[in-house]
């Protein structure tokens, strides 16, 4: 099969539908637009085996990475692979919108009721929807932009400040090349930044670049930058690029001339960039590091104009405003009886008589009700009940309010998926172990579950036994064992204050 494969309407209707994960969208739109060429769509046994013996797809093809797809076991079983008109798999976006019809030729299981599978796939409907989808052109369309002769290929996965925009003009303008921009949108940018955040401050630069053309890429990151590397030089000559400035300059895949940026510096004497050592130590400024920035940004400073310029800088400080002005997830865990509750209402009530930002409770026993009827206290059950709540307080959090939560989310998977939904929306996380032992816990047992657990007349009771994963990864640590409410409460104000979430004017009195 290949991308010109069709079926009947009436086939793709009756297929079973899946929505991958967002990486493996990402790369059926590259299969699709062909990024990814010579592959047509996702890898089979073959291909994987062939690429782990010998860096080869099973055609003798070079290939960098696996491109693979997972799916449910029990969605794969109704596939008859033998049979064209019955392998069809419809792929969709995480809304449901058909996005590419699978020709699925190949089904192997890879962990627990995943299967993998493999095959070609086609486009399906009008091309996807979201932000910024006139930039999303496909390689065909920008080699027909590109003048002709040297194209300067330059992933911009982070804003571009002065030291890199001066880097970028020196290499185009050496080359005598024409430069072509391409922005990852495919996850979320170095420093917290959105896939839209970090086009908008791209864009806020391109007055401070050559001749250039800009474009967004689905590209996410794979589990090593050699891996990276060699999948970005395979996207960028796809796209006509004949050099690549590269951090990762230790590779030239795909044919590609891989230039290494030298550092530059500010050189305080006429106040322009220059190559490091050319610039005496006592008039040498370094570029700002990913820390300096962000810090900067979460204390409301301005960055400063020798290293930013202030079209970036201002798009910068939209999409990061400072700690006290953002959203945030307070997600207090602990056992039955911890006191995390109790904290979680005292915090809410003091946060309010603030006004500053809106503040949502999600509290367990309102949210099993309200939000997770019917869900009981399986591990399954347990994870999509801390799962939702995760998910709401990160909504909340994105319009940049504050959702505090106190479930007792006993697994550490579930906490942190929470904490991954709150980074994504571009809050901040605030996890809050409420520490108090378990035989504390029990001579409270307010609600009189313990004793019943002890005495079997119920089971799955967290602490007795069902387990609780102690956080290893708390920001605060609280146990009310010899605490009050008041002092407990107390110290999660003073963290949010010390760390600029809050501003100290809201400490109690």
């Amino acid at each position: 099969m290949s991308n010109g494969w069709v079926l009947p309407e009436d086939v793709l209707r009756d297929a079973p539908a899946y929505a991958p994960r967002t990486a493996e969208l990402a790369d059926l739109e590259l299969l699709l637009t062909g990024a990814y060429t010579p592959l047509t769509g996702f890898m089979t046994r073959a291909d994987l085996a062939s690429l782990s013996r010998r860096g080869r797809l099973a055609d003798g093809t070079p290939w960098p990475v696996p491109v693979t797809l997972q799916v449910p076991a029990a969605l794969a079983d109704g596939l008859e692979l033998d049979d064209p008109l019955r392998r069809a798999l419809v792929l969709t976006d995480g809304e449901g919108a058909p996005v590419a019809a699978m020709d699925v030729t190949d089904v192997w299981p890879v962990r627990d009721g995943m299967v993998g599978v493999g095959g070609a796939v086609r486009r399906l409907g009008d091309g996807g929807h979201g932000p910024f989808q006139r930039l999303r052109r496909s390689p065909d369309e920008v080699r027909g932009l590109l003048p002709p002769g040297r194209v300067l290929g330059v992933f911009a996965d982070r804003p571009l400040h002065r030291p890199q925009l001066a880097q970028i003009a020196h290499a185009a303008r050496t080359l005598g090349a024409h430069l072509l921009v391409m922005i990852p949108v495919g996850e979320e940018a170095t420093g917290g930044l959105s896939s839209e955040a970090l086009v908008r401050s791209v864009f806020a630069a391109r007055d401070r670049m050559p001749p250039a053309t800009l474009l967004a890429v689905p590209l996410v990151r794979r589990r090593d930058e050699i891996s990276d590397a060699l999948l970005r030089a395979r996207v960028a000559a796809a796209y006509g690029v004949t050099h690549l400035l590269s951090t990762e300059g230790m590779l030239s895949g795909a044919g590609l001339r891989v230039l290494v940026p030298r550092e530059l510096a500010y050189d305080n004497r006429d106040g322009q960039w220059r190559w490091r050592e050319d610039i005496p130590p006592r008039n040498r400024r370094l570029a700002l590091s990913q820390a300096e920035i962000d810090d900067l940004l979460d204390r409301g400073f301005p960055l400063p104009e020798w290293h930013t310029p202030p079209a970036v800088a201002k798009e910068l400080a939209r999409a990061r405003p400072p700690r006290r002005h953002r959203g945030l997830v307070i997600f207090l865990t602990g056992l039955s009886g911890s006191g995390k509750s109790t904290i979680a209402r005292g915090l809410a009530d003091l946060l309010r008589e603030g006004g500053d930002r809106t503040i949502t409770l999600l509290d367990g026993d309102v949210v099993r009700r309200e939000l997770s009827a019917g869900l009981g206290f399986t591990k399954a059950d347990r994870d999509a009940n801390v799962r939702r709540i995760g998910w709401v307080a990160a909504e909340i959090a994105r319009h940049r309010g504050v959702g505090i939560c106190c479930p007792i989310a006993p697994y550490a998977a579930a906490r942190a998926t929470a904490r991954e939904m709150a980074q994504a929306a571009g809050a901040g996380f605030l996890l809050v172990h409420v520490a108090t032992p378990l035989e504390v816990c029990e001579q409270r047992d307010r609600k009189g579950l313990y004793a019943r657990a002890r005495a079997g007349l119920i089971t799955g009771m967290t602490g007795i036994d069902d387990p609780y994963e102690e956080p290893t990864d708390a920001d605060l640590v609280v146990d009310t064992t010899d605490m009050t409410v008041e002092e407990a409460v107390q110290r999660v104000m003073e963290h949010l204050t010390e760390t600029g979430w809050v501003e100290p004017r809201l400490q109690p009195a």
